[in-house]
């Protein structure tokens, strides 16, 4: 079997995610795993299917019919590099929302090497302030030659500086 990494995007309609359902089953494709979502009228997502691997151009074609709504790209052999096993954290954001949070935060990640497993982000009426707030949930894959505390408390740094919370936990 072959595993395809497939990413969704279009105008939101009705039927946008049996078609592709459809198109995978058709040539003998799993659908593994995925998230998608809309915002905003658009639609967007993140398949993983596999497939057999004397069908995999076949469904890459007819996957790539479908009115420039898929792209394909096949995952890198084997696990993520890491020093050693990796542990992973989860945290949340929270605070007054502007431009830059996710800027600031995914540059402290990088600056450590640790990669961002799954990150869902929303903004809402800030309920008794008036404005929005932004509210991040982010799931880290953290090597293990990283220090746990040093980044947490790098974190906890930059949500001062930058006037949001952090609560980081296992």
């Amino acid at each position: 079997m072959t595993t395809l990494v497939l990413t969704v995007v279009g105008n939101d309609r009705a039927g946008l995610v049996a078609a592709v359902a459809d198109v995978v089953a058709d040539h003998g494709g799993n659908w593994e795993r995925s998230q998608l979502a809309e915002l905003s009228g658009a639609f967007a997502g993140i398949v993983e299917v596999s497939v057999p691997a004397a069908r995999t151009e076949s469904l890459r074609a007819a996957l790539g019919a479908m009115e420039g709504l898929i792209a394909i790209a096949v995952p890198a052999a084997g696990p993520h590099p890491a020093a050693g096993p990796a542990r992973l954290i989860s945290f949340q954001v929270l605070g007054n929302d502007h431009p830059g949070i996710v800027k600031e935060v995914t540059s402290v990640l990088r600056g450590r090497g640790v990669s961002i497993e799954r990150m869902t982000t929303t903004t809402r009426d800030a309920a008794m302030a008036g404005g929005q707030l932004f509210d991040a949930s982010i799931a880290v894959s953290v090597p293990a030659d990283v220090d746990v505390d040093q980044l947490t408390a790098e974190l906890e740094r930059l949500a001062a500086e930058i006037q949001v919370d952090v609560a980081v936990g296992d």
